[in-house]
């Protein structure tokens, strides 16, 4: 196997499929991978999300710099 970059890729575009999961995604949400060990606590992402904001909850506030 070779694994020098070619300088040019030519991609067959009517071999193409939509991304199954972009449906999903809401407009101005993030994708984000979880490590293995934290995917086996969480069941799903409302769980994910639930944890998170609880801990942005407990979080001291910030205060806006200004420039």
């Amino acid at each position: 196997m070779n694994d020098d970059l070619r300088e040019e890729y030519r991609f067959d575009y009517r071999k193409a499929k939509p991304n199954r999961f972009a449906s999903k995604l809401k407009k101005g949400g993030r994708l984000v991978i979880l490590d293995p060990e934290l995917a086996e606590v969480f069941q799903d992402s409302k769980e994910v999300n639930a944890a998170l904001k609880a801990i942005v909850k407990a979080m001291p506030k910030r205060t806006k710099k200004t420039a």
